[in-house]
């Protein structure tokens, strides 16, 4: 248990300074409302009224959200990797050879059939 003490009192302070600086920032902050700071932000533009039952996000949307979590995957298989390169030799280099062209060739995919274009 001693190993992992540093690292929870780190995850300790990271969230104490979390849960102050959130608490802090409603209690000391302006508290100025009008009816533009109340109203939803849209990149600058007016914004549009949504149904009563909410709005539908289009389909790419969430096609372009799924792309990210598989790409971002793919850099959590690559960190321990590359901190145990050296023990690993050369079957490491190949097996992650192999995945990163394995993640490869999903992209061109992914790029080929247009997944990646924001229409």
């Amino acid at each position: 248990m001693n190993a992992y003490a540093p690292i929870l009192v780190l995850g300790a302070l990271g969230a104490g300074f979390a849960i102050f600086s959130v608490v802090m920032a409603t209690l000391i902050g302006p508290k100025r409302y009008n009816r533009a700071k109340l109203e939803a932000y849209e990149c600058g533009i007016e914004p549009t009224p949504t149904p009563a039952g909410g709005g539908r996000f289009p389909i790419k949307y969430y096609l372009t959200a799924m792309l990210f979590i598989i790409f971002d995957i793919e850099i959590v298989f690559l960190y321990p990797w590359a901190v145990t390169f050296d023990a690993l030799g050369v079957f490491g280099l190949v097996e992650m050879l192999l995945f990163v062209l394995t993640v490869f060739v999903a992209y061109a995919y992914v790029w080929r059939r247009g997944g990646l274009e924001w229409d």
